[in-house]
Formats: structure tokens, sequence, C-alpha cells
């Protein structure tokens, strides 16, 4: 372990956050991500802000949610009437915000402060599960538009000014999104082009590498086996690329169980 390591306060988990509301709504095929989610904070020390990187918002700079208090964006349709009640009242901070946005311009990366955007289902599914008091102040960090994996590894690396600092940060996206391939009836299935894919990432997160074979790993992704199988789309997978790059060190498995059917994975660095 490296000085900056030791002094660090900053906690990093990459997870997946299942299916739009069902975790919320009690589907069986989410039973083992809820019982991992709300177990999750016993792990964690209590962060003093929560950044959640969700796979659901892309912009051309990248964006930190400003609001004081973010109201909800229900970004997800079809579900029943309880799905568009679920409410999850944490307040922003409009000065971290600001703040983040002036570190990520100082490394040359275009950024912008969203003041009118609410929390999407990456944010509030997940937080409902942790932290169900809300009470913790959370902002919410865009992807950037192009999916561009070397643009989301400088993002992470630009995020590392904040490691000494008590912050929680979440990726949260879905190793697996795959969206035809999922089980809607929840029962677990084999899958070896899937498996083959949630093994190189746990081997690239927490294998025997250094940094950079693990951020070159990342930013080659797509040569990874079944690669496009699991990502046809891979703004799922890119908050890794965030969490690895930031944290600057091996991860931990910490989830590695089926949602929808579909083996995922979840790490902590």
């Amino acid at each position: 372990m490296n000085p900056t390591e030791s002094r660090s306060q900053m906690q990093v988990v990459y997870f997946s956050h299942g299916g739009g509301p069902l975790p919320i709504l009690g589907d069986p095929g989410h039973q083992a991500m809820v019982d991992f989610m709300t177990r999750l904070p016993q792990q964690l020390t209590q962060p003093d802000l929560i950044l959640v990187i969700s796979a659901h918002w892309e912009e051309k700079a990248a964006t930190l949610l400003g609001a004081k208090n973010p109201p909800m964006f229900y970004d997800y349709y079809g579900f029943p009437e309880a799905a568009y009640e679920i409410q999850y009242p944490a307040p922003g901070n409009p000065q971290d915000a600001q703040r983040i946005a002036e570190l990520l311009s100082q490394s040359q990366i275009p950024s912008a402060v969203d003041a009118e955007r609410g929390f999407d289902h990456g944010v509030f599914i997940p937080l409902k599960m942790m932290y169900p008091q809300a009470d913790i102040p959370c902002l919410q960090l865009s992807l950037l538009r192009g999916l561009n994996p070397g643009a989301h590894l400088a993002l992470g690396r630009a995020l590392r000014a904040l490691q000494p600092e008590n912050i929680l940060v979440i990726g949260s996206g879905f190793s697996f999104h795959n969206m035809r391939e999922f089980l809607w009836n929840g029962v677990p299935r084999q899958n070896p082009a899937n498996d083959a894919f949630q093994n190189w990432l746990i081997e690239t997160c927490t294998g025997p590498l250094s940094q950079s074979e693990r951020e070159q790993r990342l930013l080659e992704w797509e040569q990874a086996p079944n690669a496009r199988y699991c990502h046809p789309r891979e703004e799922h997978l890119l908050p890794v690329h965030i969490c690895q790059a930031l944290a600057n060190k091996p991860g931990q498995v910490i989830f590695d169980d089926y949602i929808l059917g579909l083996r995922s994975v979840g790490f902590l660095w």
C-alpha cells in the first residue's frame, strides 16, 4: 500500500442496480441483490457524501446534479403505479457539485452543473435499500456521450484528488446488460458466455495486475470474451472504468450472484 492509499478515506463501489424499480417492488428475481444492498452499509464507513455515477445519464460534458433537494426522475415506464410513488428525499449538495465540476475542468475535462435534473433510478433504487433514512447528501455524475472508454478512465483519474475525503463513490450499472437475455421469471440459469465475461471482469478489477494493465484491459474491453453479447451498449459497464481508474488499486469482489436469472458482479475498492 502506498502512502496515498493509506491516507485515503474514499470508498469506491461498483454494483448492478437491477431492473428499473423491480427490486423495491418485491420481484423474486432480485432477492439476492436486495439482500446484498441492505447488508452493504455494514461493510462501509458512514460517508459524509455519496457520489453516484449512474448508467442512466449521458451528457456532452461531465455533468453533476446540482439541485439542493433533487426530485425523483422516474426514468422507466410500464410499471405499476407504486413505481411512480417511490421517494428518496436525500439532500443534494450544490457547493460540492460546483467544486467537483471545477476539479474536472482543471484536468481539462469539460464539466457542467445541472440544477434541475432529479435522481434517476440508478441512484434512488440502490440508495433506498442501502440508506433508507435518506439523510446523507447525494450527488450524481453523468457519463459522457459517445461512451468512449478512454474518456471515462480519464474521468476517474481526474477524481483522484477527492481520495482523502470521506466520500462514497458508487458506480451504478449492471455487469451484464443484454436486455433480450434477462429471465423475467428470475430463475437462474447457466450461461457460459456470460460467465466468461464476468470472470474476465473479476480478473481485471481484482487480479494480480498493475494499475496500468487494469486500465489497458478496460480500454480494450471489447476484446474481452463475449463482450458485445454481454453489453450490446456499454453504458452499464462504463461506471467500472471510472471506479477502477479513480480507486487506482485492486478491488475485491463483494457480489457474485444472479439478478433476473443472469450472473452479475460487484466490487469494492
